[in-house]
């Protein structure tokens, strides 16, 4: 197909129903590649797999498929039968058929408890989350920091143990010779998949040189095409679905301001990827997560928060914390709650609704520190620093945030998280949502008891303001930065520098 302007689109609208591309297995691959592109002289040609191995995936595709849509990848066992095998291998070149020290059972028992272990470390460092169809990421350097990390804890397991899983030279062996087999596990599985779904679609946004240039890089590649061409961004998702774009390629900065926070976030619910392409201006903002796509050099635009992996990571995370600290939290909330019944009467808990991960809203749990029915003059506001509805000897729970405690609750329910964006009430988004573009987005992740914004900012700090520190939260999340938040929490409490 060749590139199309706005204005020579004539698919009628809505033609392309937008499917992950998991879904093509077995008799359906074909009928779905000429549902994509019709006119296309390729759907024939592109089947990926032989007859044979198409007819074994069609009569198995729809139960692969709903394994899948439910984070299920054929990596799993791929990356077991390679660590596991990997394990085995070793010791019969190092040892033969007799091995050292133990019978061969433990070794055996060893061998499963070591591929677990990596298995699950491989998951929480997301080499099992979906690739983008552009601009792939070396996986290298990935698996070789998760197989060292697997290396460690397969070491730690069995000083714990007091038998190791392993002969202690074979941690090593493994370290090596897992990363590539993991690797090229990885790099089969991009080959087949490419195979099946083709060659991506890509629209191109920005002017007429921009375009020009671009298009030039693109004749040198063999797995992309472009198939549109758009100078604005005000149909950029009605395009996009009209000519079954997988991809969207903004050439000018211009063009990411006119799209954020929509039509950019729908394309991202649809499974379009979206890429901003990089110039010498972008540079100096310290961009570091650079990809190249036709020899050019894009950054990812990614409109949702956190990957599966890293939200379950989180909330192990939070689990494993509470766990620690419960005999700390648990007298900390008895004697405060003590205390707010001395000098506030009951009741001692406030509930109060606040908007939560995805919009859903739930009821945050406080310590009351204002009088009873203190909006019911006023109405809904802002807290201050000289709010004149707190009670008299409870300010400074205020002023350290201890008021905030009791939801540790809410994070057991998993309503919220210890560190993210802190929930605002319904009244206070609405308003929010108008006056800042992209305030939803905070809502992509379990709101905090404490955050990012929480121990740069104040209350008084503008929500602009703050959705740039959750934004930036929500960027460049790991384990550590949580950490670093909630030590910083302590600090911010104890200075009471709200």
């Amino acid at each position: 197909m060749s590139p199309t302007s706005l204005q020579t689109i004539t698919t009628p609208r809505g033609h392309h129903q937008r499917r992950s591309p998991e879904a093509y297995a077995g008799r359906h691959m074909r009928e779905m590649a000429r549902e994509r592109d019709p006119e296309s002289d390729h759907a024939e040609a592109a089947q990926p797999f032989p007859r044979l191995v198409e007819r074994a995936i069609g009569r198995f595709g729809r139960p692969l498929g709903w394994m899948w849509n439910r984070g299920f990848r054929f990596l799993f066992v791929l990356d077991a039968i390679a660590l596991f095998g990997t394990m085995v291998a070793l010791n019969f070149a190092r040892f033969g058929w007799t091995w050292p020290t133990y019978p061969r059972s433990h070794y055996w028992i060893g061998f499963s408890v070591a591929t677990a272990i990596h298995l699950g470390i491989n998951y929480f460092a997301g080499l099992y989350e979906r690739e983008p169809r552009l601009g792939y990421r070396p996986w290298l350097p990935r698996i070789v920091s998760a197989t060292a990390v697997g290396v460690a804890f397969d070491g730690l397991a069995g000083l714990l143990a007091n038998r190791y899983l392993m002969p202690r030279l074979n941690l090593v062996l493994l370290l090596l010779v897992a990363s590539l087999w993991l690797t090229a596990n990885r790099g089969g599985s991009r080959v087949l998949a490419n195979r099946r779904r083709g060659a991506s679609r890509v629209l191109l946004v920005g002017s007429g040189e921009a375009v020009a240039l671009a298009e030039r890089h693109f004749a040198h590649v063999a797995d992309a095409e472009v198939v549109g061409e758009v100078a604005e961004t005000s149909e950029l998702f009605d395009v996009v679905n009209t000519i079954g774009a997988t991809d969207v390629l903004l050439l000018d900065i211009d063009m990411f301001s006119a799209a954020f926070p929509e039509p950019l976030t729908a394309l991202d619910r649809e499974g379009v990827g979206v890429h901003q392409r990089v110039s010498a201006r972008e540079t100096l903002l310290g961009l570091q997560s650079v990809r190249e796509i036709a020899g050019m050099p894009f950054t990812r635009m990614r409109t949702h928060a956190m990957a599966a992996h890293q939200l379950r990571l989180k909330r192990l995370f939070d689990v494993v914390v509470l766990v620690v600290l419960s005999p700390v939290i648990m007298p900390t909330l008895a004697l405060l709650a003590v205390w707010v019944r001395i000098r506030a009467g009951g009741p001692v808990l406030y509930r109060q609704t606040r908007v939560g991960w995805r919009g859903c809203r739930f009821e945050v749990v406080k310590f009351r520190t204002m009088v009873a029915d203190a909006e019911a003059r006023g109405g809904p506001r802002l807290a201050d620093r000289a709010d004149d509805r707190v009670v008299s000897g409870l300010g400074w729970m205020r002023a350290t945030r201890m008021d905030e405690l009791p939801q540790v609750w809410n994070v057991l329910r998993g309503e919220m998280s210890l560190v993210g964006p802190r929930p605002e009430r319904p009244e206070m988004i609405a308003e929010f949502e108008q006056d800042v573009a992209g305030y939803s987005r905070r809502h992509e992740l379990p709101p905090g008891v404490t955050g990012f914004a929480q121990i740069n900012g104040h209350y008084e700090t503008d929500p602009a303001y703050k959705l740039g520190y959750d934004l930036q939260y929500i960027v460049n999340w790991s384990i550590v930065l949580d950490a670093q938040i909630l030590l910083r929490t302590v600090w911010v409490m104890l200075a009471r520098r709200v």
